[in-house]
Protein backbone atom coordinates (compact mmCIF):
# COMPACT_ATOMS: atom_id res chain seq x y z
CA UNK A 1 0.00 0.00 0.00
CA UNK A 2 2.72 2.46 0.95
CA UNK A 3 4.50 1.96 -2.38
CA UNK A 4 1.24 2.52 -4.27
CA UNK A 5 0.55 5.73 -2.36
CA UNK A 6 4.09 6.95 -3.03
CA UNK A 7 3.41 6.80 -6.78
CA UNK A 8 -0.10 8.31 -6.41
CA UNK A 9 -1.96 5.11 -7.31
CA UNK A 10 -4.67 5.88 -4.79
CA UNK A 11 -7.34 3.61 -6.26
CA UNK A 12 -5.01 0.60 -6.27
CA UNK A 13 -3.95 1.38 -2.71
CA UNK A 14 -7.58 1.55 -1.63
CA UNK A 15 -8.21 -1.84 -3.26
CA UNK A 16 -5.40 -3.32 -1.16
CA UNK A 17 -7.02 -1.92 1.99
CA UNK A 18 -10.37 -3.38 0.95
CA UNK A 19 -8.72 -6.75 0.33
CA UNK A 20 -7.48 -6.74 3.93
CA UNK A 21 -11.04 -6.04 5.13
CA UNK A 22 -12.35 -8.92 2.99
CA UNK A 23 -9.76 -11.25 4.51
CA UNK A 24 -11.03 -10.32 7.97
CA UNK A 25 -14.67 -10.87 7.01
CA UNK A 26 -13.88 -14.25 5.47
CA UNK A 27 -11.82 -15.31 8.47
CA UNK A 28 -14.68 -14.63 10.88
CA UNK A 29 -17.23 -16.28 8.59
CA UNK A 30 -15.07 -19.39 8.19
CA UNK A 31 -14.09 -19.82 11.85
CA UNK A 32 -17.57 -19.08 13.30
CA UNK A 33 -16.47 -18.21 16.86
CA UNK A 34 -20.10 -17.80 17.95
CA UNK A 35 -20.53 -21.54 17.50
CA UNK A 36 -17.24 -22.47 19.19
CA UNK A 37 -18.13 -20.42 22.28
CA UNK A 38 -20.01 -23.41 23.72
CA UNK A 39 -17.16 -25.88 23.33
CA UNK A 40 -13.75 -24.21 22.92
CA UNK A 41 -13.30 -20.78 24.51
CA UNK A 42 -9.53 -20.94 24.09
CA UNK A 43 -9.97 -21.19 20.32
CA UNK A 44 -12.51 -18.36 20.46
CA UNK A 45 -9.93 -16.19 22.23
CA UNK A 46 -7.39 -16.88 19.50
CA UNK A 47 -9.90 -16.04 16.76
CA UNK A 48 -10.92 -12.79 18.43
CA UNK A 49 -7.29 -11.79 18.97
CA UNK A 50 -6.46 -12.36 15.29
CA UNK A 51 -9.61 -10.48 14.27
CA UNK A 52 -8.75 -7.51 16.49
CA UNK A 53 -5.21 -7.42 15.12
CA UNK A 54 -6.72 -7.27 11.62
CA UNK A 55 -9.00 -4.43 12.70
CA UNK A 56 -6.02 -2.55 14.12
CA UNK A 57 -4.27 -2.93 10.77
CA UNK A 58 -7.39 -1.65 9.03
CA UNK A 59 -7.31 1.47 11.21
CA UNK A 60 -3.87 2.17 9.77
CA UNK A 61 -4.61 1.08 6.19
CA UNK A 62 -7.73 3.23 5.77
CA UNK A 63 -6.34 6.37 7.39
CA UNK A 64 -5.50 8.03 4.01
CA UNK A 65 -9.00 7.33 2.67
CA UNK A 66 -11.26 7.56 5.73
CA UNK A 67 -9.28 9.61 8.25
CA UNK A 68 -12.17 10.41 10.60
CA UNK A 69 -13.49 6.84 10.63
CA UNK A 70 -9.97 5.51 11.16
CA UNK A 71 -9.54 7.86 14.11
CA UNK A 72 -12.81 6.65 15.67
CA UNK A 73 -11.72 3.06 15.15
CA UNK A 74 -8.35 3.71 16.83
CA UNK A 75 -10.14 5.26 19.80
CA UNK A 76 -12.35 2.19 20.18
CA UNK A 77 -9.23 0.02 20.00
CA UNK A 78 -7.46 2.38 22.44
CA UNK A 79 -4.60 2.95 19.98
CA UNK A 80 -2.95 6.28 20.77
CA UNK A 81 -0.90 6.51 17.59
CA UNK A 82 0.57 4.41 14.82
CA UNK A 83 3.37 4.32 12.29
CA UNK A 84 3.02 3.24 8.67
CA UNK A 85 5.89 0.85 9.21
CA UNK A 86 3.71 -1.08 11.69
CA UNK A 87 1.16 -1.99 9.01
CA UNK A 88 1.09 -5.77 8.63
CA UNK A 89 2.15 -6.59 12.19
CA UNK A 90 0.16 -9.22 14.08
CA UNK A 91 0.86 -7.78 17.54
CA UNK A 92 -0.36 -4.19 17.29
CA UNK A 93 -2.55 -4.84 20.33
CA UNK A 94 -0.43 -6.40 23.12
CA UNK A 95 -1.68 -9.12 25.43
CA UNK A 96 -3.98 -7.71 28.10
CA UNK A 97 -4.69 -4.56 26.06
CA UNK A 98 -7.84 -2.79 27.26
CA UNK A 99 -10.33 -1.81 24.57
CA UNK A 100 -12.62 1.20 24.86
CA UNK A 101 -16.40 1.03 24.62
CA UNK A 102 -17.42 -0.01 21.08
CA UNK A 103 -19.83 2.04 19.01
CA UNK A 104 -21.21 1.99 15.47
CA UNK A 105 -18.48 3.01 13.06
CA UNK A 106 -20.92 3.85 10.26
CA UNK A 107 -24.57 4.77 10.56
CA UNK A 108 -27.04 2.88 8.42
CA UNK A 109 -28.30 5.04 5.58
CA UNK A 110 -32.02 4.49 5.08
CA UNK A 111 -33.52 4.30 1.59
CA UNK A 112 -35.52 7.47 2.26
CA UNK A 113 -32.30 9.37 2.99
CA UNK A 114 -30.69 8.12 -0.23
CA UNK A 115 -33.78 9.03 -2.25
CA UNK A 116 -33.83 12.51 -0.71
CA UNK A 117 -30.17 13.08 -1.61
CA UNK A 118 -30.68 11.78 -5.15
CA UNK A 119 -33.68 14.09 -5.56
CA UNK A 120 -31.62 16.98 -4.22
CA UNK A 121 -28.94 16.30 -6.84
CA UNK A 122 -31.55 16.06 -9.59
CA UNK A 123 -33.16 19.32 -8.47
CA UNK A 124 -29.76 21.03 -8.44
CA UNK A 125 -28.96 19.71 -11.91
CA UNK A 126 -32.34 20.87 -13.18
CA UNK A 127 -31.84 24.34 -11.71
CA UNK A 128 -28.35 24.57 -13.23
CA UNK A 129 -29.63 23.40 -16.62
CA UNK A 130 -32.39 26.01 -16.54
CA UNK A 131 -29.99 28.77 -15.50
CA UNK A 132 -27.46 27.89 -18.20
CA UNK A 133 -29.91 27.06 -20.97
CA UNK A 134 -29.46 28.75 -24.31
CA UNK A 135 -31.79 28.33 -27.25
CA UNK A 136 -30.51 26.48 -30.30
CA UNK A 137 -29.21 28.71 -33.11
CA UNK A 138 -31.77 29.80 -35.70
CA UNK A 139 -31.68 27.60 -38.77
CA UNK A 140 -30.85 28.83 -42.26
CA UNK A 141 -33.44 31.05 -43.94
CA UNK A 142 -36.06 29.47 -46.18
CA UNK A 143 -38.17 30.94 -48.92
CA UNK A 144 -41.51 32.36 -47.80
CA UNK A 145 -43.24 30.25 -50.42
CA UNK A 146 -41.82 27.13 -48.73
CA UNK A 147 -43.45 28.16 -45.47
CA UNK A 148 -46.77 28.74 -47.23
CA UNK A 149 -46.74 25.12 -48.38
CA UNK A 150 -47.33 24.03 -44.76
CA UNK A 151 -51.02 23.76 -43.93
CA UNK A 152 -51.08 24.26 -40.15
CA UNK A 153 -54.51 24.01 -38.58
CA UNK A 154 -56.31 23.77 -35.25
CA UNK A 155 -58.22 20.60 -34.46
CA UNK A 156 -60.33 19.45 -31.53
CA UNK A 157 -59.31 16.18 -29.87
CA UNK A 158 -62.35 13.91 -29.83
CA UNK A 159 -60.57 10.81 -28.52
CA UNK A 160 -57.10 10.03 -27.24
CA UNK A 161 -55.65 6.69 -26.21
CA UNK A 162 -52.33 4.96 -25.74
CA UNK A 163 -51.03 2.84 -28.60
CA UNK A 164 -50.62 -0.78 -27.43
CA UNK A 165 -47.01 -1.96 -27.06
CA UNK A 166 -45.69 1.55 -27.73
CA UNK A 167 -44.66 3.51 -24.63
CA UNK A 168 -44.14 6.79 -26.49
CA UNK A 169 -47.20 6.93 -28.75
CA UNK A 170 -50.70 8.34 -28.36
CA UNK A 171 -53.45 7.87 -30.95
CA UNK A 172 -55.78 10.85 -31.56
CA UNK A 173 -59.14 11.20 -33.25
CA UNK A 174 -59.28 14.85 -34.30
CA UNK A 175 -62.09 16.99 -35.68
CA UNK A 176 -60.33 19.08 -38.33
CA UNK A 177 -63.45 21.00 -39.41
CA UNK A 178 -63.92 18.84 -42.50
CA UNK A 179 -63.79 15.30 -41.19
CA UNK A 180 -62.37 13.18 -38.40
CA UNK A 181 -58.73 12.24 -38.90
CA UNK A 182 -56.32 9.98 -37.03
CA UNK A 183 -52.95 11.28 -35.88
CA UNK A 184 -50.31 9.33 -33.96
CA UNK A 185 -47.93 11.40 -31.84
CA UNK A 186 -44.90 10.51 -29.70
CA UNK A 187 -45.93 12.46 -26.59
CA UNK A 188 -47.16 9.67 -24.30
CA UNK A 189 -44.30 10.29 -21.84
CA UNK A 190 -45.56 13.82 -21.21
CA UNK A 191 -49.35 13.56 -21.33
CA UNK A 192 -52.02 11.17 -20.14
CA UNK A 193 -54.77 10.66 -22.76
CA UNK A 194 -57.41 12.30 -20.56
CA UNK A 195 -55.31 15.48 -20.34
CA UNK A 196 -55.74 16.11 -24.06
CA UNK A 197 -59.24 14.80 -24.74
CA UNK A 198 -61.49 17.76 -25.55
CA UNK A 199 -58.53 20.13 -26.01
CA UNK A 200 -57.59 21.94 -29.20
CA UNK A 201 -54.17 21.33 -30.75
CA UNK A 202 -52.19 22.68 -33.68
CA UNK A 203 -51.20 20.17 -36.35
CA UNK A 204 -49.76 19.99 -39.86
CA UNK A 205 -52.62 18.84 -42.06
CA UNK A 206 -50.94 18.26 -45.42
CA UNK A 207 -48.22 15.74 -44.63
CA UNK A 208 -48.52 12.44 -46.51
CA UNK A 209 -50.05 9.65 -44.39
CA UNK A 210 -47.59 7.26 -42.75
CA UNK A 211 -47.96 4.10 -40.71
CA UNK A 212 -46.85 4.03 -37.07
CA UNK A 213 -47.28 0.69 -35.26
CA UNK A 214 -49.76 -0.33 -37.94
CA UNK A 215 -51.86 2.84 -37.56
CA UNK A 216 -52.12 5.31 -40.45
CA UNK A 217 -51.25 8.77 -39.11
CA UNK A 218 -52.73 11.68 -41.09
CA UNK A 219 -50.71 14.63 -39.86
CA UNK A 220 -48.34 15.82 -37.15
CA UNK A 221 -49.29 17.45 -33.86
CA UNK A 222 -46.98 20.37 -33.11
CA UNK A 223 -45.10 20.52 -29.81
CA UNK A 224 -42.44 22.73 -28.29
CA UNK A 225 -39.35 20.98 -26.93
CA UNK A 226 -38.17 22.31 -23.57
CA UNK A 227 -34.51 22.47 -22.52
CA UNK A 228 -34.85 19.12 -20.70
CA UNK A 229 -36.24 17.35 -23.77
CA UNK A 230 -39.85 17.33 -22.55
CA UNK A 231 -42.59 18.24 -25.01
CA UNK A 232 -45.45 20.72 -24.64
CA UNK A 233 -48.28 20.53 -27.17
CA UNK A 234 -48.99 23.79 -29.01
CA UNK A 235 -52.56 24.93 -28.29
CA UNK A 236 -54.43 28.12 -29.24
CA UNK A 237 -54.78 30.72 -26.49
CA UNK A 238 -58.55 30.68 -26.88
CA UNK A 239 -61.03 28.31 -28.49
CA UNK A 240 -61.44 28.59 -32.25
CA UNK A 241 -63.42 26.68 -34.84
CA UNK A 242 -61.94 23.29 -35.77
CA UNK A 243 -60.03 23.63 -39.03
CA UNK A 244 -58.92 27.22 -38.37
CA UNK A 245 -55.66 27.90 -40.17
CA UNK A 246 -52.53 29.01 -38.32
CA UNK A 247 -50.99 31.97 -40.14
Amino acid sequence: MEKLLDVFKFRDAQKEAMNLARIGNKYLADTEPWKLAKTDMERVGTILNISLQLVANLAIAFEPFLPFSSERLRKMLNMDNFEWGELGRSDLLPMGHQLNKPELLFEKIEDATIEAQVQKLLDTKKANDEANHKANPVRANIEFDDFLKLDIRVGTVLECQKVPKADKLLQFKIDDGLETRTIVSGIAKYYAPEELTGKQVCFIANLPPRKLKGIVSEGMILSAENHDGSLAVIMPGKEVKPGSEVK
